[in-house]
């Protein structure tokens, strides 16, 4: 299982009812957050999910309405009484605006770990059985859209393991992916599991104009957490000027790429009721969900 929240919204600036877009991802207890824009430890306050087992936060760019809220996140996740490393991801750069920003929040009880990325990545981080990756997006400055997978293995397969003669003792060593050392052989996790099964993939992306590995990139995913900085068709060419998604390109998308849900987040602050066009988005892409901030759901691994 894992847990999903949309902690904020907006883009460019927070609003009164709206903070600054931001996704935060809860697996086995672990906490992932995606872009943190200023004030991001309110609504992350109120949400309730807690600060000190956030492992790893990631900035698809450096825009402030994304990272301006980073100072005041890890003090508040220092004063939750966190020691462990953390580790932030960026685009090339990362470690300039980190410097820049910690000049206010020079002490931390914690190492941070920065990892600056330059091109597409298959896995940047892991945790267990779950896997972020990156891919280049299309905007003003460097600019990734992010995936968050959890595998699911294989089932067990006991008759395997009895034709192997495995003692039971050693079974549920297999089943967490380790090996075995018996009576002078090695029995691998290959040996005894079936397929992998279907796992959950989780896709954010915004501040890009469509790209072309955006399909290919969150194909099939769970859920697609996607800007729409604008609703109506006629402000694509301020979109395009500015290298954002509107809402209905956001929908195309979905489709194209056979995703089961999708979010829209990032609306411009003149964007004050995104709802009001809930049935025209829905048109192009049913399950289209218009987002609001600390909107959060559980998903689940099939069968």
């Amino acid at each position: 299982m894992l847990d999903v929240a949309l902690l904020g919204t907006g883009g460019m600036m927070p609003l009164p009812n709206r903070f600054l877009t931001s996704l935060l991802c809860r697996y086995k207890g672990r906490l992932f957050l995606i872009d943190c824009g200023e004030g991001t430890q309110v609504t992350l306050k109120i949400l309730g999910w807690g600060f000190k087992n956030i492992d790893l936060i990631c900035f698809t760019h450096f825009h402030a309405d994304h990272i301006s809220g980073l100072p005041g996140m890890l003090l508040s996740i220092g004063n939750s009484g966190r020691t462990e490393k953390l580790t932030i991801i960026g685009p090339i750069g990362l470690k300039r605006v980190f410097d820049g920003l910690m000049t206010i929040a020079p002490e931390l009880p914690f190492i941070v770990d920065l990892i600056e990325i330059e091109d597409d990545f298959e896995k940047i981080f892991q945790f267990d059985d779950l896997f972020v990756s990156a891919v280049k997006a299309n905007h003003m400055i460097a600019c990734f859209s992010y995936s968050i997978n959890v595998r699911r293995k294989g089932r067990f397969n006991i008759e395997k393991a009895q034709k192997l003669n495995i003692p039971k003792k050693f079974w549920s060593v297999l089943q967490k992916e380790r090996e075995v050392f018996f009576e002078g052989s090695i029995y691998t996790s290959e040996m005894v599991l079936g397929d992998e099964r279907k796992g959950i993939k989780v896709c954010y992306c915004t501040d890009t104009r469509p790209f072309p590995n955006l399909i290919p990139f969150i194909e099939n995913s769970d859920l697609f957490v996607c800007e729409g900085m604008y609703g109506e068709n006629e402000k694509i060419d301020k979109a395009i000027e500015h290298k954002h998604i509107i809402f209905s390109e956001a929908a195309n998308v979905a489709a194209c790429a056979n995703v089961k849900e999708l979010w829209l987040t990032h609306f411009s602050p003149a964007l004050t009721e995104p709802e009001c066009f809930s049935d025209f988005v829905k048109s192009i892409f049913p399950n289209t969900i218009i987002g609001y901030d600390r909107m959060n759901k559980s998903i689940l691994f099939e069968n």
